[in-house]
């Protein structure tokens, strides 16, 4: 059951960012489900391993090379969908960085931290 809300949040998320951002269109609903579950799965299975690939990149841009990750990820979501587009590498950063944001927001709002 949590990992339906969590779906269901990230699709959320990627429709209230895509609103945000001229560069990226999601056409509906369900299309922002088929993003959330191709991003989460990718973030899983994929992500890791580029990351540990361009390591040494990573590390000499202190961290920032994961935004040109998470760029080219969404970009590969975009190929991969239809009803998901973006306009190019430049949005899909803004839009990665804004999709983060709202989803940490949205996840503070369904699910606030327990303090025990």
């Amino acid at each position: 059951m949590r990992i339906l809300l969590k779906w269901i949040i990230m699709a959320a998320a990627v429709l209230i960012a895509a609103y945000f951002i001229p560069g990226v269109r999601v056409a509906s609903f369900f299309s922002a489900l088929w993003v959330a579950l191709f991003l989460g799965i990718v973030n899983l299975f994929l992500k890791p391993v580029l990351i540990l690939i361009t390591l040494p990149i990573n590390i000499l841009t202190l961290g920032l090379f994961t935004f040109v990750i998470n760029a080219a990820l969404i970009l590969l979501a975009s190929y991969a969908i239809r009803g998901f587009e973006v306009a190019g590498f430049w949005w899909a950063m803004i839009y990665g960085i804004v999709l983060s944001i709202v989803n940490y927001l949205l996840n503070l709002i369904v699910e606030p931290r327990r303090e025990d």
